[in-house]
């Protein structure tokens, strides 16, 4: 199949107005043993004779990508948990891959979860217990299952267990499953910790999140061991927490630079070194992002990984929203384009002029928030390219401009102009026949159905 033929067939496939005889076709073709193209597999609401092809597809592939699609419906996809191939069954039990971050994606029925669990092969098994689309209450029901991989994956619900079922999994005869129950029990009990302090494996986290007897926490940072993880342990007394504080690692000094309690003057004081694009993984805002007090602390702090970790809640208050918008921090500004839905305007674009190309610029252009009018009088004419495929964006665009634009030196203006549907048909015509612009012309709604199904036959795609 010639290259822009492929590219053309994508772009039909992702057509909003596709009608649903040519999506069957399309998604009856086995594209030389490719299956069909990914994006008719992974639409929106598929029709049910739709579904009813692709669970019958022969190519697995075809399979496997229905079972990975984040558009599909829970109960659409739960109809391949008896699919013949177990890698179907796995993808269907990991769930999508990627997913843009916000886009959240329905979890399966349970009953289907634990079929999948009690499937006979293993990767099935492995792929649901790391998939991360459980929810807490599926989680906590493996308390009390036969397979030790997922009663340890239980422990991670350990706040909604009764008390029976937490007991019996520190007892549980499987050691990986005592360890999970005693890393979640030993934050509020010191014995557990001291007894997860004698095993390696286990020791840095223990560290990290237990109840810690004075003379262990002594110990330890007499010893150095794991101190990064010692510094950021909740119950650690108060003149450790400063001696660490003057640590010569510098490592050291920053976690301790983020521990919740700190006062801001105390925490600024703290000699600590934050890289450019370190993202703020800090774990008391990341676990608690709907806590307004949380934000509160994080967003009006000084320390920019406690505001880089701000900035990833879709729950900021209008009031911490303008406050970070304003911090000057180019990473603050590509979470909060990503994350949170009222991001202003202002932020979206400079997020976009600085990282046109990139994912987060992608993400901000792709907000609800992104302005769209006034773009053409302002950049139609713009020297650099990436603007110009802006002005595309302007309702008040008209089908001249769209034309003028589907013939820009910039390769991204021209695709953008291509799947607008004000571009005059003899335009959207020709630029099917270009390779660098057929994906696009094939996506485009104002495509007429002839034009796709000549598309499908110009593939090779069976009548």
């Amino acid at each position: 199949m010639a290259a822009f033929h492929a590219s053309a067939l994508d772009g039909v496939a992702r057509n909003p107005a596709l009608p649903t005889p040519l999506l069957l076709r399309l998604l009856a073709f086995d594209g030389d043993g490719d299956g069909p193209p990914r994006h008719a597999l992974q639409r929106a609401g598929l029709p049910e004779p739709a579904v009813a092809v692709i669970l019958a597809h022969p190519n697995p592939g075809a399979r496997i990508e229905f079972a990975m699609s984040a558009r599909a419906e829970p109960a659409q996809r739960a109809r391949l948990a008896d699919d013949p191939s177990p890698k179907v069954r796995a993808a269907l039990a990991y769930g999508p891959e990627w997913r843009d971050p916000r886009t959240t994606v329905a979890p399966l029925p349970d009953d289907v979860y634990a079929r999948l669990l009690d499937d006979p092969d293993l990767s099935v098994r492995t792929a649901l217990l790391d998939s991360p689309y459980l929810v807490p209450s599926f989680v906590a029901s493996l308390a009390t299952h036969r397979d030790p991989a997922a009663r340890r994956s239980a422990a991670r619900a350990w706040e909604k267990l009764p008390s029976g079922e937490r007991s019996a999994l520190l007892a549980d005869p499987d050691p990986e499953v005592r360890r999970a129950a005693a890393l979640r029990e030993c934050r509020g009990d010191a014995r557990v910790t001291a007894e997860l302090l004698r095993d390696p494996k286990s020791a840095a986290e223990a560290l990290r999140r237990g109840l810690l007897v004075r003379a262990d926490a002594e110990r330890c940072v007499a010893e150095r061991t794991h101190l990064a993880a010692l510094a950021e342990n909740p119950s650690l007394p108060a003149d450790l927490v400063e001696r660490l504080a003057v640590d010569p690692d510098e490592t050291i000094r920053l976690a301790v630079s983020l521990r919740p309690e700190l006062e801001e003057t105390r925490r600024m004081s703290i000699d600590f070194t934050v890289e450019a694009f370190a993202r703020g993984d800090v774990e008391w805002v990341r676990d608690d992002l709907s806590d307004p007090e949380v934000l509160r602390r994080a967003a009006t702090s000084a320390h920019p990984l406690l505001r880089r970790a701000a900035a990833q809640s879709p729950h900021l208050p209008p009031d911490l929203m303008r406050l970070l918008a304003r911090t000057e921090d180019p990473l603050v500004e590509d979470l909060l384009g990503v994350h949170h839905p009222d991001t202003p305007e202002e932020v979206l674009m400079r997020v976009y002029a600085r990282l046109g190309g990139t994912f987060s610029a992608w993400m901000a252009e792709t907000h609800p928030r992104f302005p769209r009018e006034g773009l053409a009088a302002r950049y139609a004419d713009h020297p650099d390219g990436n603007y110009r495929r802006l002005a595309v964006r302007d309702p008040a665009a008209t089908p001249t401009l769209i034309e003028r634009l589907s013939h820009d030196p910039a390769v991204w203006t021209r695709q953008a102009a291509a799947n607008d549907p004000r571009l005059p048909l003899h335009r959207l015509r020709e630029a099917l026949r270009v390779p660098e612009l057929a994906s696009s012309a094939g996506a485009n709604p104002a495509l007429p159905e002839d034009e796709m199904a000549a598309v499908l036959n110009r593939a090779g795609v069976p009548v």
